[in-house]
């Protein structure tokens, strides 16, 4: 808000803090000045108007319609009729032609002029004297009816009685400080209100109850009706011309301190900011959005949307500049002119042309009160596209892309600067007329590559943000393409992540650009997104074989069997799992191994159809077997024994381990003994064969204990491998989930085995001893004393001995406590029985005693 009424102090406008003296015209920048909004053009010439009268001047004028009225000093009114014609070039030019004239029959020129056109009616002011005179014939109504006393009037355009057959008029009368308020008639006035001021008038305006004015040293606003003024800011009279004139509605325009123009609401506030004048400013018009000047040397023109000069037309000698229903006229005391207002739209363009947008884009938004809606829409949105590209060829690329949003520009017409982008395919032409003047981006930037660069990184940067807007739709195709094409050009990272999500890059002109910048890889990626899936796998292994080079990937050949492990085509996996093993079995297979869980379980890919694929890939084969057998756990008897036979024949290969203690075992050894151990699906008898005589014979005894042979297998443990920690696990092994007697029985061979006949060594006793000390629990105490040697001490088997203790101590409290429970339990149950033999006895003497009456069923725990 730019004025502010206080009441609390001497009452005035308040404005922009830091106000400058207006230039000269001549000092006014050439940028200021160069719009063109209007043409000077003269309507009535010297000659037709008072012929060789050298001492007759223009007074005053009034226009309403095709009507021009002139007031002349000689107390003159001519009537002229205007024609307007426009020129081949678009130039306007007007013919008044004359209709009559007549001499009011005073000795005083005209002073003003009006026309009240429902009415039919010229409004006079000569002498102090409104005459009422008729429009065509410029004869005095014949009632005589006229308004005496005024010095000066305005009528008002908006007006509070409601009668369309009357016209309101505020004069200032030559009664000292009085504003008087008219209706008037056809053919008769009345007074209907006069008002006091605090100062005498000089210039009024009139909008509904509010009259603006200038009084002797200052501008106020006064509301007739409840009598109520505000004042507005102070000037001198004796100085300067007042100038009040409204403006619209409820606002008026007045020549402010300083050379300022200001406007001012009824409220005394202004919502724009002012414009600088000249300080000899005599005449004020609006033709919007510009305010119009005029002093004794020029006409200014301010846009009403910045407060910017915008043109200047010497005119010297002027003292008349007034606006009739949009036509501007200015009049010398010998001639009249009209200032002709160029089309908005010519000047907006003009202001483009000049590279001028934001002066353009505000005319534009100022226009959009005189235009209809929709005819402004589709106008302001072609203004703001041309304003996109004036600032994208100034490498102004945030604001070229806010206008690009704001104008819903057809991405397309900027793609279409960039050679080779748009699809051969694509059916676009750009705008006509165009929207800017650059036939490609190598003319917009005259080939320097440094901007050409950035123009590019732009439009990457622009086509990724809209094409997943609105803006994107109906041409998808052009822009992902366009886009695929900049990313291949610039060697950018988002290429693959364009191509790896959905895209509408069209595949005929978006193969051959990704080919001719050799991006193979990402040529693939194209082939997948067009459902082409053989054509990217035969890509991708020509480049993993070195046909073709690309180095985009360098793990291209994990990602070619991933791919393949999620494809769906059963066809494209068997087709080039071959090439996959051969570069590498454990990679390879990967393809079968790591499938989706409910492709494996279809038919597709049948085990035994991969099982005989792989039958030249032994290492992969192992691999697959372990997947379906570990991993998948499918109980299939074949699997399991082939797997084992895999194993055994490659430790056959290396070279097998005793598997004694401290030897060390290879990888493939452990799988084989794990897998002994843990299934029960394998042909154990033609393992045993296979391995007789092998070297192998943890594995054998392995083997002995699936077949229940126990004591062959502690045997082989304990006699050949010297393991005793193998043997206490075997027993543990083979006796998990059995019950106990099963375990005991283990552990009572091993002790025995250790104790057996022959030649007694030191390590078989040491283990005996530690077998009983760590595991006294598993062994009946009783059994073992009788197989120990007489020669042991009781200290050596202390731990055994106190073990077995606690162990027997257990078991028999456990069988006290169990005894103990159901002795309980036989306690209450017969303590129940007797009970209920001791009700049913009671019953019975009870029906005895009553004469054999039935009892109520009364339950037994309550007798």
């Amino acid at each position: 808000m730019f004025l502010l009424y206080c009441p609390w102090v001497n009452p005035m406008l308040v404005f922009y803090p830091q106000v400058h003296l207006p230039r000269r015209k001549s000092d006014q920048p050439a940028d200021m000045m160069s719009t063109k909004a209007f043409s000077l053009v003269s309507a009535v010439e010297r000659e037709l108007l008072m012929g060789d009268k050298e001492r007759v001047n223009i007074e005053c004028v009034e226009c309403c319609g095709r009507n021009l009225y002139v007031g002349t000093s000689d107390c003159f009114v001519y009537h002229f009729l205007l024609e307007e014609n426009t020129l081949p070039a678009g130039t306007a030019t007007f013919t008044a032609t004359k209709q009559l004239h007549r001499h009011l029959g005073f000795k005083k020129p005209v002073n003003e002029l009006r026309a009240a056109s429902a009415l039919n009616r010229l409004l006079v002011l000569c002498d102090n004297c409104i005459t009422l005179v008729n429009m065509m014939s410029l004869e005095p109504v014949p009632s005589g009816a006229r308004i005496k006393g005024a010095t000066a009037f305005a009528l008002n355009e908006n007006p509070v009685s409601g009668d369309p057959f009357c016209v309101e008029v505020c004069i200032i009368s030559v009664k000292r400080r009085t504003i008087q308020v008219f209706m008037v008639y056809e053919d008769r006035v009345q007074i209907v209100r006069e008002v006091s001021t605090p100062e005498q008038p000089l210039a009024v305006a009139v909008d509904g109850h509010f009259l603006c004015l200038a009084l002797t040293t200052q501008y106020i606003i006064l509301n007739y009706s409840t009598g109520v003024a505000q004042d507005l800011f102070p000037y001198c009279s004796e100085e300067k011309r007042p100038i009040v004139k409204r403006i619209g509605r409820q606002e008026f325009l007045l020549a402010g301190p300083g050379g300022l123009g200001m406007f001012a609401t009824v409220a005394g506030i202004s919502q724009r900011a002012p414009v600088h004048w000249s300080e000899n400013v005599v005449g004020a018009a609006i033709c919007f959005p510009y305010v119009i000047a005029l002093d004794d040397e020029f006409i200014t023109v301010h846009s009403m949307l910045d407060q910017q000069q915008k043109q200047t037309l010497p005119f010297k000698e002027g003292h008349i500049l007034q606006d009739f229903e949009g036509r501007v006229i200015v009049a010398t005391s010998k001639g009249v002119y009209i200032l002709v207002p160029l089309p908005l739209e010519k000047q907006i363009q003009d202001l483009l042309a000049s590279r001028r947008v934001e002066e353009a884009l505000i005319l534009a938004k100022g226009a959009r009160r005189n235009i209809p809606k929709e005819k402004f829409q589709v106008m302001y949105r072609r203004i703001l596209q041309q304003a996109g590209f004036i600032q994208f060829a100034q490498l102004q690329f945030l604001e070229a892309k806010e206008l690009f949003r704001s104008g819903q520009l057809d991405v397309r017409e900027l793609i279409s600067l960039y050679p080779f982008l748009l699809p051969t395919s694509s059916s676009f032409t750009r705008s006509h007329p165009p929207l800017h003047e650059y036939a490609d981006l190598n003319q917009l930037t005259q080939g320097d590559q440094e901007k050409m660069a950035k123009c590019k990184r732009f439009l990457m940067s622009y086509l990724n943000e809209v094409r997943s807007t609105e803006v994107a739709n109906g041409y998808k195709e052009d822009i992902d393409t366009a886009l695929l094409k900049l990313y291949a050009e610039a060697d950018h990272d988002s290429l693959l992540d364009l191509l790896v999500t959905e895209n509408f890059c069209l595949l005929t002109d978006s193969a051959a650009w990704l080919e001719k910048h050799k991006k193979y890889f990402a040529l693939g990626l194209l082939y997948h997104s067009n459902n082409q899936d053989a054509a990217a796998v035969q890509l991708w292994v020509n480049i993993v074989n070195g046909e073709i080079h690309d180095s985009t990937r360098s793990d291209l050949y994990e990602y070619v069997v991933d791919f393949l492990t999620h494809s769906l085509d059963r066809e494209l996996v068997w087709q080039y799992a071959g090439w996959a093993l051969q570069k590498s079995e454990e990679v390879g297979v990967q393809v079968f191994t790591k499938r989706p869980l409910n492709e494996q379980q279809k038919s597709s890919f049948n085990p035994d159809d991969v099982i005989t694929c792989l039958k030249k890939y032994p290492k992969a084969l192992v691999k697959y077997l372990e997947h379906l057998v570990v991993d998948r756990s499918l109980q299939k008897e074949e699997y399991h024994t082939r797997l084992a036979l895999l194993y055994l024949d490659e430790v056959l290969r290396q070279g097998p381990s005793t598997g004694g203690r401290g030897a060390e075992v290879t990888e493939t050894q452990a799988k084989l003994r794990q897998l002994l151990q843990k299934s029960d699906l394998y042909r154990v008898h033609f393992l045993m064969d296979r391995i007789q005589g092998a070297g192998l014979p943890m594995e054998s005894a392995i083997l002995h204990g699936k077949l229940e042979e126990h004591e062959e297998a502690l045997r082989i443990l304990v006699h050949e491998l010297r393991d005793f920690s193998a043997a206490e696990d075997y027993c543990l092994w083979r006796s998990e989930g059995r019950a106990p007697p099963y375990r005991q029985r283990l552990f009572h061979t091993l002790l025995a085995i250790y104790l057996g006949p022959g030649p007694s060594a030191p390590e078989l006793t040491v283990a005996a001893v530690d077998l009983l000390n760590h595991h006294a629990t598993e062994f009946d105490a009783a059994q073992v004393l009788q197989l120990l040697p007489g020669t042991w001490s009781v200290q050596l088997l202390c731990p055994f001995l106190t073990g077995a203790m606690r162990d027997s101590v257990h078991t028999r409290r456990t069988a006290q406590v169990a005894v103990g429970l159901a002795k309980s339990e036989n306690l209450i149950y017969k303590y129940d029985k007797s009970l209920f033999l001791f009700a049913d006895e009671v019953e019975r003497k009870l029906s005895s005693a009553l004469g054999q009456k039935a009892l109520p069923d009364v339950p037994k725990s309550l007798l």
